[in-house]
């Protein structure tokens, strides 16, 4: 069974906290960081894009020596202090349409994520897991949990549910109008207690962080190999992440869009797909799938929706019941003639929260020819993918919440 562990968190005292966290470093646009940059002393950008202070970019491996100095001049500076005592921590996100979210900041150990306890639904990329192995082996430290799921587990529950009644430590709103509450559980025989519902279950999943996981475990091994008296209570054995229940989760699809026909016309096209699909045309009217193996398709100033014919449901495994695999295997793999999903640039992913509004903007400006939508995917079925030890094709889902780096930071 899966375990769960306490840790000594380095973060933010309270009254910095909401200028210390930051969204995923990603996520900004080079305007937004050179402004956080510029007006923020505190944000833990600053540790993440550690080449501002000379007025340099600094990519690739000349990055992660400044990003550890940066990192140890935040704790010289008093801005992130560590705990005295191992802790869980109880994460509540809450966003603008009041979508609430409450977790638990723990770790894990490296050595379930291997054993295929913690279990993964995305494939890897081996260079970046490498690049990101690299990386940790410099800064030692992770700064943004693995997002994983785990069953609902009621005894559980009823203890978040105490624990979130009394004043938290951090209470803060952010800029993208989210509000984020963290209670510190120190009492050892709570988390003793919430160690046993975890053993209770017999898998946790990721939800989100595959290439962190994956580059954290890696580099435990390359350590663990590396030492003479490995015991797997190294500090590098455990990764931090937060456990959500699986009923928890806000699941959006990615839509589609393609550049072009493959060399086909409108009718040509059309045809092609009646062959896998029953297929209406709704004009202007705007339609949205809400039965799986159902996709709407804008083409040509025209919604239509598309059905996948009874005849074609061959449910081999449990990919086949992913529609983002089905919209690949019946219609941009044979007929639009897009091989690798994650390479050609004649394909666009738009998260869910955009629509169809957006895909049909987009054709109607004569960016694309086509676009597709889809049902999201539920977590169940991530859950058989994940239990087959398949893969998702990329961009299948986009699962909320998103987590925020500097709130609390393992180092090891």
């Amino acid at each position: 069974m899966p375990k769960i562990y306490p840790f000594k968190a380095t973060r933010p005292v309270r009254e910095t906290v909401s200028l210390v966290s930051s969204r995923n470093y990603e996520s900004y646009d080079q305007e937004e960081v050179e402004s956080r940059l510029k007006y923020n002393p505190f944000s833990f950008l600053h540790v993440l894009n550690p080449g501002f202070k000379y007025h340099k970019k600094l990519t690739g491996k000349e990055r992660f020596k400044p990003v550890k100095n940066r990192f140890e001049e935040f704790k010289e500076d008093g801005i992130l202090k560590t705990d005295e005592n191992p802790a869980f921590y109880v994460h509540q996100i809450v966003y603008r349409n009041q979508q609430k979210f409450t977790g638990i900041i723990g770790a894990c150990h490296a050595d379930d994520y291997l054993n295929d306890l913690i279990k993964k639904h995305e494939d890897t990329l081996q260079a970046r897991v490498e690049l990101f192995t690299d990386y940790l082996n410099t800064v030692r430290f992770n700064a943004e949990p693995v997002l994983i799921c785990h069953e609902t587990d009621d005894d559980l529950q009823q203890l978040i549910n105490r624990k979130t009644k009394v004043r938290p430590e951090y209470e803060f709103a952010t800029t993208s109008r989210e509000t984020h509450y963290l209670w510190v559980i120190h009492k050892e025989e709570d988390q003793k207690q919430i160690q046993a519902c975890f053993e209770k279950m017999p898998d946790l999943y990721i939800a989100d962080g595959h290439h962190r996981i994956a580059s954290s475990a890696n580099l435990a091994s390359q350590l663990a190999s590396a030492s003479n008296d490995h015991t797997g209570k190294e500090a590098f054995n455990y990764i931090m992440s937060y456990f959500i229940a699986e009923d928890q989760l806000a699941i959006q699809e990615f839509n589609r869009l393609v550049k072009d026909l493959n060399g086909l016309d409108k009718d040509a096209f059309l045809i092609r797909l009646d062959e896998y699909f029953r297929i209406e045309n709704r004009g202007d009217e705007y339609y949205k799938p809400h039965k799986p193996h159902h996709f709407s398709m804008y083409l040509d100033g025209e919604f239509y929706s598309l059905y996948l014919r009874k005849d074609q449901l061959d449910m081999d495994n449990a990919l086949d019941e992913v529609d983002a695999h089905i919209l690949y295997k019946f219609i941009l793999q044979p007929i639009l003639g897009i091989e690798d999903l994650k390479k050609d640039d004649r394909i666009k992913y738009v998260q869910g929260q955009k629509d169809m509004a957006y895909v049909k903007s987009a054709i109607d400006q004569k960016k694309f020819a086509v676009g597709f939508g889809m049902m999201p995917t539920s977590f169940e079925t991530i859950k058989h993918v994940a239990d087959q030890s398949l893969c998702m094709p990329p961009k299948s889902t986009y699962i909320d919440p998103k987590l925020r780096s500097g709130i609390t930071v393992y180092e090891f």
